[in-house]
């Protein structure tokens, strides 16, 4: 093995796990094998939240002026160590090092936004009577858990980690077991960075961990990214057993792309939002809708698409079984009449024979009931459907179950706030391919892409990360009594 076998974080240092299940991390990129990791238990659970209720109150009662001082340090250690992270991130993941670059960019704006949120719950205070002060404050939760996936190594848990810990939690974190390496650099950072033991702990595993995590009486909220029917699991089991919960799952993102759009942008837009990160991404363009006449764009399309060569420009996608379930999708939807214009199908990338690689596919004429175009897919695939009105694509938009984002590509500002005013989707683009929102605004969508409320991510995340204390202060007993007091 490239590396040594994976250890928990518990309370500050790295710990060895006995256990007889054990799973073998392999990068996509060429196949190396590169550490064994073993599968936690729930006593392995136990004891990181008991090492979190230990670190809890004095975490919790220092002032959060002094608790972002961690996170200007985390920052500056993040930009430190930045091309040490990307080279792992894309090692285990299989993304290319310029978007492994970019996502732990992504990383340090997340921590950049945790240190100005002493300046954002700041609370309110009144007089709501003569001498009578109410005021709100926000309060820590105690012990709070992450549950993470494999397509973003590191920006992903960075969604939860500065602001929940900076907010006054202890936290849990369960990497995915595809992609458990890049926490362990994290939480060396967030200890040279002077985070107190016990503060942060990671404990690895499978779905056991998950369970236990939800089932586990001191954990007081959860989040969860992933797949939309893990989502749905972990979310019932949190809430059933009574806790805070929002789970954000899949999505089948589609792109409106009108005669009246600029070819050259629409074309690099539609082409690098199928691709990048190999297609894994749940803001990814899966389904595009041309309405009338756009075989002009469709053409300029494919001739981006041919300029993503895996290897290169496009990394691979995260396993075998990835790969085959990838180019069963296009080979299905072949076979339903569909039309193949650019086939990523079959791609070895010489020197990286054992790489999991799927090659950029663009595919025409598409019909809204083949499972291509319902179903996430999850790799670097555009389907192509037809429409001749904007309304029609618009129905075909709102049918999809999930609602993560939606993009309208025109140069018709009225025609953009139809598509934005009507497309069933929390995240909305107006020529942008990939519409992220970046802090202090909050990533999450609507129907079967997220379950709970709020956010974990931007200034709203306050409240999924706080509970609210209200006092009401009275100092005038001359004022007499009345209905108040």
């Amino acid at each position: 093995m490239k590396y040594e076998r994976i250890r928990n974080f518990i309370n500050g240092n790295f710990k060895p796990v006995s256990s007889a299940r054990t799973l073998i991390i392999t990068s996509p990129t060429d196949g190396t094998p590169l550490a064994e990791m073993p599968c936690s238990s729930a006593a392995d659970l136990d004891e990181a939240v008991n090492a979190a209720k230990a670190a809890f109150p004095a975490w919790s009662k220092m002032p959060i002026k002094e608790r972002v001082q961690v996170f200007f340090r985390y920052k500056y250690l993040l930009e430190k160590n930045l091309q040490e992270l990307a080279e792992l991130v894309s090692e285990e993941n299989g993304k290319t090092i310029g978007e492994a670059i970019a996502e732990v960019e992504k990383c340090i704006e997340l921590t950049e936004f945790a240190t100005s949120l002493p300046q954002l719950i700041t609370g309110e205070v009144l007089e709501v009577s003569k001498g009578v002060e109410c005021r709100t404050s926000h309060v820590p939760l105690g012990i709070v858990a992450a549950i993470v996936p494999f397509n973003f190594p590191a920006m992903v848990p960075n969604w939860t980690i500065p602001n929940a810990i900076a907010l006054g939690n202890c936290m849990i974190i369960k990497p995915s077991e595809k992609v458990p390496l890049s926490l362990t650099i994290i939480a060396r950072l967030l200890k040279e960075a002077g985070l107190p033991n016990g503060v942060f702990n990671i404990v690895n595993g499978d779905s056991e961990i998950v369970n236990a995590i939800c089932d586990h009486p001191d954990i007081e909220a959860v989040s969860f990214v992933g797949s939309t029917k893990v989502a749905k699991i972990v979310y019932r089991r949190a809430t059933q057993n009574l806790k805070r919960c929002l789970a954000l799952g899949g999505a089948k993102n589609h792109l409106l792309v009108l005669p009246d759009a600029r070819p050259d942008m629409t074309a690099a837009n539609v082409a690098a939002s199928m691709s990048g990160c190999a297609g894994q991404r749940c803001m990814a363009a899966s389904a595009m809708i041309g309405v009338g006449a756009v075989d002009h764009i469709v053409e300029k399309i494919c001739a981006e698409a041919k300029k993503i060569i895996p290897g290169q420009n496009l990394g691979a996608v995260i396993s075998r079984e990835s790969k085959e379930r990838i180019e069963r999708y296009i080979t299905e939807a072949e076979n339903a009449g569909a039309k193949i214009l650019v086939d990523g199908r079959g791609i070895t990338v010489i020197g990286k024979e054992n790489g999991t690689y799927v090659g950029p596919t663009v595919i025409d004429y598409v019909t809204p009931d083949m499972a291509i175009a319902r179903e996430e897919v999850f790799g670097p695939v555009i389907s192509i459907l037809r429409t001749d009105t904007l309304d029609e694509a618009l129905i075909i938009e709102n049918a999809s179950p999930y609602g993560n984002a939606a993009s309208v590509f025109t140069e018709n500002g009225g025609l953009a706030r139809y598509v934005a005013d009507n497309a069933s989707a929390g995240m909305i683009g107006v020529n942008v391919g990939v519409p992220v929102p970046r802090e202090p605004f909050s990533f999450g969508g609507w129907n079967e892409s997220k379950f709970g409320v709020g956010d974990i991510t931007g200034k709203s995340s306050i409240e999924f990360w706080t509970k609210l204390k209200k006092s009401t202060t009275k100092w005038n007993p001359e004022a007499g009594v009345n209905w108040m007091s």
